[in-house]
């Protein structure tokens, strides 16, 4: 696929962001198929459906941090160790994470870590990408730790992503686990997210 055939559809061309979908290599016994080519009465394996969404950054809702919070400068530790306390698992690795730094999209800019100004704690962080050969801006993590859930830190750093990229970037995505239980689908249309395609992800058995 070239970035032609991507920018005429960057939701419907490809589940990944174009500079991921140019290095793609699909594992053997897995299959991504786009919404309207899933056959779910043929489907012999694990159907995992994500969406993926676009803005085009025109209108950007403004990106207000609560009271009683702050933007801090953070370490990739102190990422990985965010990432891993809001997922409940360890999903991340500080050798993952400073891979990122030598991707070209990696912008320094766009990595977001919100404090508890009362106990110091990091309550939520984001990190986005920038692939300035195309326009595309990217959505990467998004995470609020549990007990600050609910209190519009989710809803800021996503503006707050998209602001950055304004000027930037012609377009931004972003994707998701449809079945995430804390329906991230929700708060990036409440964002301005819009042309939702669901994409399957099946492992055979």
């Amino acid at each position: 696929m070239n970035a032609e055939q991507y920018l005429s559809d960057p939701c419907g061309a490809s589940s990944l962001p174009f500079w991921k979908t140019e290095l793609l290599q699909i594992p053997d016994g897995v299959s991504v198929l786009r919404e309207d080519a899933f056959d779910p009465d043929s489907c012999t394996g694990i159907d995992d459906p994500y969406f993926k969404l676009l803005h085009d950054l025109r209108h950007v809702q403004p990106a207000a941090l609560p009271a009683g919070f702050r933007l801090v400068s953070a370490g990739v530790a102190d990422f990985a160790r965010h990432i891993n306390n809001c997922y409940g698992v360890k999903c991340m690795t500080e050798a993952k994470l400073l891979a990122y730094l030598r991707r070209p999209t990696y912008d320094p800019a766009l990595w977001l870590a919100v404090e508890d100004a009362g106990s110091g704690e990091i309550a939520a962080s984001a990190i986005g990408e920038l692939d300035g050969r195309i326009g595309e801006g990217v959505l990467e993590w998004i995470q609020v730790s549990p007990a600050y859930r609910c209190r519009g830190l989710g809803r800021y750093l996503v503006c707050e992503l998209l602001r950055r990229m304004q000027g930037r970037a012609q377009f931004a995505t972003v994707s998701g686990r449809v079945n995430n239980p804390d329906m991230p689908f929700a708060l990036y249309t409440a964002c301005g997210f819009k042309n939702p395609v669901i994409w399957r992800v099946v492992r055979k058995l």
